[in-house]
């Protein structure tokens, strides 16, 4: 009898998806920064966000850490190098990275902060724009 009620209380777990965003002009600022790194530390930053969409919110330190208002950090160091993704948890398990940049300073700097959440705010304009356009088409 436990076991059948402990089935019925289980949540279905969600499914992570990683997704990169867009600019509204077609850039894509996460795939610049892949593009822009060695190979070695691309294949780590390429496994880590494997990982980020296996665990989604469980994922931690040192991998992931929360920067500030919903943004995230993705942590990767390659040797004496050290390179972090920006990302923000949207709806259904969709987990969008903002970008990405070699990291040179102690702190994560304010001006890549501020960038992630700019790129969030676009985000979400546009998907609201694109829900709002296909309920005024039906």
């Amino acid at each position: 009898m436990a076991i059948e009620l402990f089935q019925e209380a289980r949540v279905e777990q969600v499914q992570f998806q990683v997704e990169f965003y867009d600019t509204e002009d077609g850039r894509t600022p996460t795939q610049e920064f892949l593009d822009s790194l060695e190979p070695k530390m691309n294949a780590k930053m390429v496994g880590l966000m494997e990982i980020l969409e296996e665990k989604g919110h469980s994922l931690r330190e040192p991998y992931s850490a929360p920067l500030e208002d919903g943004i995230f950090e993705l942590r990767a160091i390659q040797g004496s190098n050290i390179s972090r993704a920006l990302f923000f948890f949207y709806v259904e398990g969709r987990i969008v990275i903002t970008h990405g940049f070699i990291k040179k300073t102690q702190k994560t700097p304010r001006a890549q902060i501020e960038l992630a959440k700019k790129y969030r705010a676009d985000f979400l304009r546009r998907q609201q724009a694109a829900v709002t356009s296909k309920k005024g088409s039906r």
